[in-house]
This record gives C-alpha cells, structure tokens and sequence, in this order.
C-alpha cells in the first residue's frame, strides 16, 4: 500500500475505481483527465495531485491506471515520445482497464517494456456499482510476474478475476464477452419489440422468457428498461458498437464470418448515425419497437444514472 498510485481516465468507471482504492487505505498520488474540469474535481475530492500532462502522472506515481474509451485514446496515452506516460516511466507498472484492441494491448507492452516499464491489461465485465464497491469482475493478460505484483491491488477492486494469458488475449476474451452480450441485447429488443406489436403484456413476457431459453443476463439488466424506455447509460449503444467492431476484426483474423455479430454492430451503428449513441445499449429498443425513435428518446443526468445504479447493480 506504499506505492503511489495514478489514475487517468476519471469517467464514471475510473473515478469510482480510485475511491474505492483511497477507502482502502491506498496511496493514491496524482490524477489526469483530458477534460480538465473532471481531473479538477477528482483531484480535490481524492486529495491528490491534479496534473496537467501525462508525464507529470509517471513521474508522482509507482502504479498508473488508465480507463480510457478507445485505441486512439491509448496510443495517446502510450506515444513513444513527447508528452506520454512512458517518459521516464523505469521501474513503473501500467495497469490499462478499457476494452480496446488485442493488438493495442500488445504494442502498449511493447513500448512500455523499451521504457523499462511494466504492462498489465485488467479488462472489466462490470460497471458503475462494482467500481464503487471494489466487485469488479477482471480478465487480466501480460506476463504472469507482473500480474502476480500486482495482485493484491486487483483483489481490492474486484470480487473475482481470472488470469487468461500473454498480452492480447485478455482483450480478446472481453471482445467475446461484449459480443456475446451484445447479440443479446439486440435479440431481446427484437422479442419484446414483436411481443408488443403482437399485443402481449411484456410484464408476462419477460417472466416467461425468465423461465426458458429466452433467459439472458441481459433480460435481467435491460428487459425492463426496454420495455419503459429508461435508457440510462451504463455502457453505451456507441460503445456496443466499438466493441462489436473489434470483435468482427478478430472474426476476419480468424478467417470466421460473424453475421449476428454483423447485423448487431449494424443495429448499434445506426442508433450511433440517428443521434442515439449516448443512450444505453438496452436503447437498441429504439430500432423494434413500434411507433419510437430519436424524436422520443430521452437523455438522463448523471446523478440519476449513478443513483439507479445503486439500486440495480447492473453489470455489462
């Protein structure tokens, strides 16, 4: 609990991640968010240092966490010169959470090791609740000896993990999950989109999907919020598309064809192209449900999002 620990990134999943470190009684020393207002905040709220460039993050802190949304965001991040966390980053541990390409974790292990440093990717299958509450579920890649250093930091932040091998194949095991879950989604919004268009309760539907093949975690998450058009953003409908993006790219590599995996990315594109991209994934309900659209969607604030998340404990 010596080693001082960074953050970078301070959305909704990082900044919960960093306080439940500091009640943990962790040494948290420095922050950066390429929005300066939420690294200010974060910054005076955890009581540590709020930088204005990466390399001032590397130089205050022993371990460095990132929570970024995409591969240009890491790249950035990992730049192998000018303003980068690798700068004088001998002897430090990057432990990197966002859900960005296999390859990326590869390259950002890659130049981290020509800097002396050490690279673990620590990808989450969870959300707002479990950051909060150190309930993480993670899938961890890079060498085995960095994953074992870092251990009992992982341990404060998740109730389970699983070591899944070399660098890459975390990523590629959490592209999986995101897909898999997507393709859910997609299918339960067409179900109840029909079932309503058939002139059934949905509040019967759902409890009888509950209770056959139709079940899904996702019916447990999202059926609910489709049915009543609450939206919130736990995991965005631009997100689902990210992610399922790379796992088709994967798909390629592998010389596989992915067509639900296809037609779900193409479902979230469009939500993304009629200006929905901000809503939930469950927003995917927008597309099936007869008589709903961009016109009638509605957005959400952040204090409500967090406030239901408490309740629900929702995971994606």
């Amino acid at each position: 609990m010596s080693k001082r620990i960074g953050f970078v990134g301070l959305g909704r999943m990082g900044a919960n991640m960093a306080l439940r470190l500091k009640d943990c009684g962790y040494n948290l020393s420095a922050v950066f968010d390429i929005n300066e207002e939420v690294a200010a905040a974060a910054a005076g709220s955890l009581n540590v240092l709020h930088c204005k460039r990466l390399d001032e993050v590397t130089a205050n802190s022993d371990v460095i966490i990132t929570v970024v949304s995409d591969d240009a965001s890491m790249n950035q991040l990992f730049k192998a010169t000018g303003n980068s966390l690798l700068k004088n980053a001998k002897g430090r541990i990057f432990i990197n959470c966002a859900t960005v390409s296999p390859s990326t974790h590869i390259k950002v292990e890659e130049r981290a090791k020509k800097a002396g440093a050490k690279s673990l990717e620590a990808c989450m299958a969870s959300s707002i609740t479990q950051a909060r509450e150190g309930t993480l579920y993670l899938m961890c890649g890079g060498e085995k000896r960095t994953y074992q250093r870092v251990k009992p930091l992982l341990e404060k932040l998740s109730a389970s993990m699983r070591y899944v091998g070399s660098a890459g194949k975390a990523a590629e095991v959490k592209a999986l999950v995101n897909m898999v879950m997507n393709i859910n989604t997609a299918g339960l919004a067409e179900g109840l989109g029909l079932g309503e268009a058939l002139g059934h309760d949905l509040d019967m539907l759902r409890e009888i999907f509950s209770q056959t093949g139709a079940n899904s975690r996702v019916l447990d998450t999202d059926g609910e919020d489709m049915q009543k058009r609450d939206h919130d953003c736990y995991f965005s409908a631009s997100h689902a598309a990210k992610d399922s993006g790379i796992a088709l790219k994967l798909g390629r590599s592998a010389k596989l064809k992915l067509p639900l995996a296809e037609a779900t990315m193409g479902q979230y594109s469009k939500l993304e192209s009629i200006g929905l991209g901000h809503l939930d994934k469950s927003g995917v309900a927008e597309l099936t449900f007869q008589g709903r659209g961009p016109a009638k969607s509605k957005k959400t604030s952040r204090k409500k999002i967090i406030k239901k998340a408490s309740k629900t404990g929702r995971k994606t």
